[in-house]
């Protein structure tokens, strides 16, 4: 690692690489083709940073180009980039849809040495004459296991395709499926696989627990969580519809500590609400797997499963926003006792030992609780909160008297063709 690299990895309290830095550095600095696996939060933005950024100099030109499957993870894994390429002088480029193409187009003329975009807006760019890879050394596919799917790869390997022959390929992943089973098939590159999923030592200690709730009874649940003063989770959903239901329930009581985060929210919309979120505004951050892909949220303590997963890489991509960089973490897998169950065989080839979890006063708690309150007495209490709430805001408004009216002329009723008759009259007069 280079002097000026070594001193900024000290200042941020770097010890050691972990197991997927040290396992591609030197491959990706050789200009070798890697696929990297290694479970989320391990560093591997760091992992395929640090070797390539090395690699370039401020003169070189375009030359790392890294694939985002989202806007939010492109300008994450961009703010990463700029960190440390700043520190040698290199310049490094978002390019995502949504922004301002003009802009774009402008800030290209300054030939960033970096870009970081998802693949429709770069594509569009391309397309429109507006940018050439033909100084790339390297390109990078994160969360290659969403972006190398069957709908993806026909585009990936497009772009891939207008780059030199000699550019290198860096594919990385926490899971793996078929297409990165047999990666050398479907690009000209030599990649060797660098799986250390087995001997990362990143992940704190994560308790996976099961909590009974019918699925109508799954909205008060997230009322009672917010009893806990330190309570604070990434809520996953599967379907849009649903998310919107339950945030439409919390506002309507008035609960200003839950937001949502979806993909059919504005870019500025998104952006704050984790941003409140990182910041502790807000402690339930409602969100589906496609809004949530990736996204690193320093100290996450929870993780709730309102919707539980179906497939074994859906859950390990969901568990894997807490637990990161040594800290601890807890799942909650919400569900009736048959869904627990389904739930409990499906992870099991996988690692994962989940346990039952009541919830006992304000607190969760492994053993069951002797008297229960039930969900329909804790709504009702939130429903007494919010009605008080209401009250409130109506306090110290100036009362309003309803003004007398006017009784009617008493008379003889006006018929409605009059006007019309009174029209005839003139006509026939003299």
């Amino acid at each position: 690692m280079i002097e000026e690299f070594k001193e900024h990895a000290t200042k941020l309290g770097y010890k050691k690489p972990t197991a997927i830095q040290e396992a591609v550095y030197q491959p990706l600095k050789d200009g070798k083709s890697v696929l990297g696996l290694a479970p989320t939060g391990s560093g591997k933005t760091v992992a395929f940073a640090l070797p390539l950024l090395e690699n370039i100099q401020p003169d070189d030109g375009l030359s790392l180009l890294v694939i985002e499957p989202s806007a939010e993870l492109a300008m994450q894994t961009q703010k990463v980039l700029l960190e440390w390429g700043k520190l040698i002088g290199l310049s490094v480029q978002g390019i995502i849809g949504g922004a301002n193409i003009t802009r774009q187009v402008d800030k290209l003329k300054d030939h960033p040495n970096v870009i970081v975009g998802t693949t429709g807006r770069i594509m569009n760019l391309i397309d429109l004459g507006k940018l050439k890879l033909d100084s790339l050394q390297s390109i990078v596919i994160d969360e290659a296991d969403n972006l190398l799917s069957e709908d993806t790869l026909a585009s990936i390997r497009s772009l891939v395709d207008l780059a030199p022959d000699s550019v290198s390929l860096g594919f990385f992943s926490a899971t793996k499926n078929d297409l990165l089973e047999h990666i050398n098939r479907w690009f000209i590159q030599d990649i060797q696989t660098f799986d250390v999923s087995a001997i990362d030592d990143t992940r704190g200690i994560v308790k996976h627990t099961l909590l009974e709730v019918s699925n109508r009874k799954k909205e008060q649940m997230l009322l009672r969580f917010l009893h806990m003063k330190e309570f604070k989770a990434l809520v996953f959903f599967d379907q849009l519809d649903t998310l919107q239901k339950v945030a439409g329930f919390l506002s309507h009581r008035h609960i200003t500590e839950a937001e949502k985060l979806t993909s059919e929210q504005r870019q500025t919309a998104r952006q704050k609400a984790l941003r409140d979120f990182r910041d502790g505004k807000i402690r339930l951050l409602l969100t589906t797997d496609v809004a949530a892909r990736g996204m690193d949220i320093d100290k996450l303590p929870i993780v709730v499963n309102f919707d539980l997963p179906s497939d074994p890489k859906t859950y390990i991509h969901r568990v894997g926003r807490t637990g990161r960089m040594h800290q601890d973490g807890m799942v909650v897998n919400m569900g009736d006792d048959h869904d627990l169950r389904d739930l409990k065989k499906l992870v099991k080839p996988y690692g994962y030992e989940l346990k039952n979890i009541y919830f006992d006063g304000n607190q969760l708690s492994d053993t069951r609780p002797k008297t229960p309150i039930t969900l329909d007495e804790e709504d009702k209490k939130f429903d007494a909160k919010s009605s008080n709430h209401a009250e409130k805001k109506h306090e110290g408004k100036k009362p309003s008297f309803n003004k007398p009216t006017k009784p009617k002329p008493k008379g003889k009723k006006k018929h409605k063709h009059s006007k019309r008759k009174g029209m005839h009259h003139k006509r026939t007069e003299g």
